[in-house]
């Protein structure tokens, strides 16, 4: 099988690097880990083995994240958001309309927040190594971590693809490979080819704000996932975590300390992906999920009665109607869908945590020199989708939570702030509140800024 032609997708603004390998009956998209180089992957035996022996029996898509290898570079920190976005875009680019997602090492938050969103386009989530919370790496992974996060970026920063350096990430991705001269060149070469200094601090720096656990218990579709036991990378506490909060997933611990994929018994690793994922596609043709995870909306006008009595009937109607006109522009720019509006308030689901949050602080400011202040609660969680609507626990939670804020305020969940990491939005503890109905309080967040997010260079 000859070395695949590396094409690009594009994702807003942003090119991303993507190879198609094997032309088998489904198809597979291999999310990386850290960093990677579509192209210098091949140059080692074991991961051109690994990317072949999927390609025998599916169609496997295989690419760079904005930031690294031979995609885009990008301003700021990309988050799950946009990640999420850049694999439809190459999922689009392929012609590819539905997909098994494979997600590595960090990788496999990606992929599960994708399955979770779009779970129609997911035939099943296989997530290996994985990597939930940045506090459960294992244990001897930068030695820097221990004394502050702020601490392991300033490492890296400063010894970003010395020999040194390369060698102690090694120590951690594969021991098994110390020994051998010529992987430690190539695993080298590829640190620096795949991301510069100051990509792989911003990268990191998502990664220390990212939590994912609040999402396992949305994933509806066929889950594996698999872990070394002794893995010198991620803590296996991160998959044993997963299998228990994700619904019907199959578990497999399987030995060995090394964490990349491809390196020691990949054999056996590939042999249970392609069981379960042919086992996934032939039984899940006909997948119509009732649930789906969203982060969801709720605005009203703050002291809207006050202010009808003030104006009159004829002048209020028309000022909603000001009000309505200017809500509804903000949600197709941010890619929401209104999902209902009673009186002054509107009800509107989104893909992403961080364009629901930038819609609900453009709605704010859009409106005020109509002399108008609104409010907004936001919670990202899983909705039951009844007659093409959204319901359930999510839905009354983000009602709860918007029912607590004040002029101008947008509230988030503690949820939704561990959804944005590298987002550039500013938040404030709010404290933790009782909602009402809801048996358990819930931490809150004031929005203090919502800056853009990572931009092309």
């Amino acid at each position: 099988m000859d070395v695949p032609q590396t094409r690009y997708a594009r994702s807003g603004d942003v090119s991303i690097a993507y190879q198609v390998v094997g032309e088998g009956p489904f198809d597979v998209v291999l999310v990386p880990g850290f960093v990677s180089n579509v192209e210098f992957g091949w140059e080692d035996p074991h991961l051109a083995e690994f990317l072949r022996s999927f390609g025998s029996f599916c169609r496997l898509i295989v690419f760079d994240k904005r930031g690294t290898g031979l995609s885009d570079r990008v301003r700021g920190v990309p988050t799950l958001e946009t990640r999420m976005d850049d694999v439809r875009a190459v999922m689009d680019s392929v012609g590819s309309e539905r997909a098994a997602l494979i997600g590595y090492s960090e990788g496999a938050s990606m992929a599960l927040f994708f399955a979770t969103t779009y779970p129609k386009r997911t035939v099943a989530l296989v997530m290996y190594g994985t990597h939930l919370f940045w506090d459960w790496l294992a244990a001897g992974r930068f030695e820097a971590r221990h004394d502050s996060a702020q601490a392991a970026l300033e490492e890296i920063e400063r010894r970003w693809g010395t020999p040194a350096f390369c060698d102690e990430l090694l120590e951690n991705d594969a021991p098994s490979m110390l020994g051998d001269a010529e992987f430690r060149r190539w695993y080298a070469t590829r640190i620096r080819l795949s991301a510069s200094p100051h990509a792989a601090v911003e990268l990191q720096r998502m990664n220390i704000d990212t939590d994912a656990r609040g999402i396992l218990s949305a994933v509806r579709v066929p889950t594996l996932i698999l872990h070394r036991v002794g893995d010198r990378n991620v803590d296996v506490k991160n998959a044993r975590y997963a299998a228990e909060h994700i619904p019907a997933s199959r578990y497999v611990e399987l030995p060995g300390d090394d964490h990349l994929p491809w390196i020691g018994d990949s054999d056996a690793i590939v042999h249970e992906i392609k069981a379960f994922v042919g086992a996934a596609w032939a039984a899940g043709q006909s997948h119509d999920p009732d649930r789906v995870l969203a982060t969801v909306l709720f605005t009203d006008i703050v002291d809207s009665t006050t202010k009808a009595v003030e104006l009159g009937d004829s002048r209020w109607r028309d000022l909603v109607s000001e009000h309505h006109a200017r809500v509804r522009r903000e949600l197709v720019a941010h890619r929401g869908v209104e999902l209902d509006t009673a009186g002054d308030g509107f009800f509107a689901s989104f893909d992403g945590p961080a364009r629901a949050i930038r819609c609900a602080c453009a709605i704010r400011d859009a409106v005020r020199d109509l002399d108008l202040e609104v409010r907004a609660g936001l919670h990202t969680g899983e909705c039951e989708l009844i007659d093409g609507k959204a319901g359930g626990v999510a839905v009354i939670t983000g009602a709860r939570i918007a029912a607590l804020g004040g002029a101008g305020d947008v509230l988030v969940s503690s949820t939704v702030r561990d959804l944005v990491a590298g987002s550039g939005i500013e938040l404030e503890d709010r404290g933790s509140h009782a909602l009402k109905g809801l048996p358990e309080e819930r931490l809150l967040y004031g929005v203090v800024s919502a800056r853009g997010d990572s931009q092309p260079v």
